[in-house]
């Protein structure tokens, strides 16, 4: 849980668009085995979704509180 933090707050700094995605809403679209084609595919399904909100990313200072 921490890195996706750490590395939305490193990928907004170099000027990408970040959504990070609820893993409990991923889950459901991992279809057979898990690997990182299978996760990919799941991110990708769930993200085009309507009504899937992105959790915001938390700063270093949100972060060390809990």
């Amino acid at each position: 849980m921490w890195r996706r933090h750490h590395w939305g707050r490193e990928l907004t700094a170099l000027g990408h668009s970040v959504r990070l995605l609820p893993p409990q809403y991923v889950k459901p679209f991992v279809k057979r085995g898990k690997n990182d084609r299978n996760d990919a595919g799941a991110i990708c399904e769930t993200g085009a979704r309507p009504g899937i909100h992105p959790v915001p990313i938390k700063t270093v200072e949100q972060q060390a509180q809990g």
